[in-house]
């Protein structure tokens, strides 16, 4: 294996950039991807987020890029916004030296600042597929003149629902382009997928580093979406913490959750794509020497995350993914130490959950929320430790002298002990606890994706759904326990699709697509089932939310 990067023919200045980011030998995925790809031979690389492969797709681009073409000559695609942020600053931090021009795409901010940069000229494009096709419908963005395709974390796409619109952007691109796809799983439609779109594609596999559970306790607790924050305050009050992880789905998920543990008063900072790497690496900093304890993150932005004192694993969101769960808690426990790692379980997640156990073959433990009563008994122990710990060491000499003083002015010493404890007391003011609502576990579970699946396609094809009667049972209420049915107001008469809907509900609302439930599609308007621990989250981000350029109306339906 390739143990330098001067041995990968890089340009100099590519090698330059690398190892000025603190790379001096290649990753196992960037040996065996960038000499095939630097051929121009298409390449399909099993890999886990974490592996290297960003840059293992990114310098082969820009070693074969042409300065002289003035057009777009690579587009990478990608599920989520963050990640599109992500890659985009990296590769132009590769390509900094040769002075490339690289441009993001992706919903949730206006079209036209990114309009702007496309119409000013840019080799490579990362995009996410809803706003990729909505810039090529309208002329933006020009394909024609493409020489390289990635598709990177090709599963995720498929699991929001997005891999017809892969197939639309892979149909504009030229017959001869080089495609290279990465997925950490090759399900069915993948591989179908790759069969169609990709010539006599290398497959390489590499396998993740294997990360052991045994010293690591693992436990879940049940909470309603909307409950999160309070259950995750509470157990910071209970559990003993030295430096703590948090992950969250989203990179705004992470700044909220950071903001709102810091106002209850415990300090966090927020490590995601909106980071430069100066900040990123300031950060990280901070949280290695102990200046800060609670760090919130996404995978993404966790990448190449190596410290060894992580007490505690916080699975604030469930990954899609049993793997990267794994990946994930991994950063606890290491070196010889025991570490904990707690996962915030929704009810709709429970199956999930099982999936996660049966990975890892290891069940995970089911614990109690701490109660009010409980947290302020914990609250008045550690005072009264806290007491008797100076009692012992009998160093308070001023302090004995001003109680004297009020002693002598007429106070009595217990009086005087008291106003003292409640003085002690008053910081946690500052740490409310926060009501947890009853979870109702007699939800059950939602449906698998196939079965979902099956009510998309016939939603698609417009054709009724096993039989009439199931067309007539599409009522304003949604049948399935825990889910609650919403009306949009595009339909056929759009051209809408159920891809559409996930793609724009999970990318807007920042919820997991695998969390929508059944879709139905009408003439003028459609039906989308979301879980209603979620509804405050989907509505109160749905107001700027568009489905192929068409403002969307959404609302309960009745």
């Amino acid at each position: 294996m390739t143990t330098d990067f001067t041995q990968l023919n890089l340009h100099p200045q590519l090698v330059q950039a690398v190892t000025e980011r603190g790379y001096t030998a290649p990753m196992p995925i960037q040996s065996e991807i960038i000499p095939v790809m630097i051929t121009g031979r298409d390449v399909i690389g099993q890999a886990k987020t974490g592996t290297g492969k960003t840059a293992a797709f990114a310098l082969p681009i820009l070693q074969n890029l042409d300065p002289a073409r003035g057009r777009i000559q690579a587009l990478v695609v990608v599920p989520t916004r963050e990640l599109a942020l992500q890659v985009a600053e990296a590769v132009a931090d590769y390509g900094r030296f040769s002075k490339v021009r690289v441009a993001s795409v992706y919903g949730g901010q206006s079209y036209g600042p990114q309009i702007h940069e496309l119409q000013r000229g840019v080799d490579i494009v990362v995009g996410t597929p809803g706003r990729l096709i909505d810039l090529m419908d309208r002329k933006i963005l020009v394909l024609s003149h493409l020489r390289t395709v990635v598709l990177d974390e090709a599963d995720e796409m498929l699991s929001m629902g997005f891999i017809e619109d892969i197939e639309k952007i892979l149909a504009e691109t030229p017959d001869g382009r080089q495609t290279a796809l990465f997925s950490a799983t090759m399900p069915r439609e993948i591989r179908s997928l790759a069969d169609r779109y990709m010539h006599e594609p290398l497959v390489i596999s590499i396998k993740s580093e294997q990360m052991t559970v045994d010293t690591i306790e693992q436990r879940y607790y049940l909470a309603n979406q909307s409950d999160k924050l309070a259950v995750i305050t509470r157990l910071f009050e209970i559990e003993e913490m030295s430096s703590v992880l948090i992950f969250a789905r989203t990179r705004v998920g992470t700044g909220d959750l950071a903001s709102e543990l810091t106002t209850r008063g415990f300090p966090a900072e927020a490590l995601n794509g909106d980071l430069s790497q100066d900040a990123r690496e300031y950060t990280l900093n901070r949280f290695r020497q102990g200046k800060i304890n609670v760090l919130v993150a996404t995978d993404v932005a966790a990448r190449g995350l190596d410290i060894d004192d992580i007490s505690h694993v916080f699975n604030y969101d469930l990954p899609d993914d049993p793997e990267i769960y794994v990946h994930r808690i991994g950063r606890t426990g290491r070196a010889g130490k025991t570490g904990i790692a707690i996962s915030l379980v929704c009810p709709f997640e429970r199956r999930h959950l099982r999936q996660i156990e049966a990975f890892t073959h290891k069940q995970l433990t089911k614990a109690s929320v701490p109660t009010e009563e409980e947290i302020k008994r914990h609250r008045e122990d550690q005072l009264v430790g806290q007491v008797v710990m100076w009692l012992k060491r009998s160093r308070y000499k001023r302090e004995r002298e001003i109680v004297e003083t009020l002693v002598g002015q007429g106070f009595d010493p217990l009086e005087i002990a008291a106003a003292s404890l409640k003085l002690a007391r008053a910081d946690e003011k500052q740490r409310p606890i926060d009501p947890v609502r009853e979870v109702m576990e007699s939800r059950p579970v939602r449906p698998s994706r196939s079965r979902s699946s099956q009510y998309s396609r016939s939603a698609r094809s417009g054709s009724p759904q096993r039989g009439s009667e199931r067309v007539q049972s599409w009522g304003t209420t949604s049948h399935e326990p825990g889910m609650v049915r919403l009306s949009i107001n595009l339909g056929k008469e759009q051209g809408i699709r159920p891809t559409d809907i996930v793609g724009a509900i999970a990318s807007h609302t920042n919820i997991p697509g695998k969390s929508i439930g059944k879709i139905y599609i009408q003439e003028h308007r459609s039906m989308v089932d979301v879980p209603e621990e979620l509804l405050a989250q989907v509505m109160g981000r749905a107001g700027d939310l568009t489905i192929r350029r068409f403002p969307v109306e959404m609302q309960r339906a009745n």
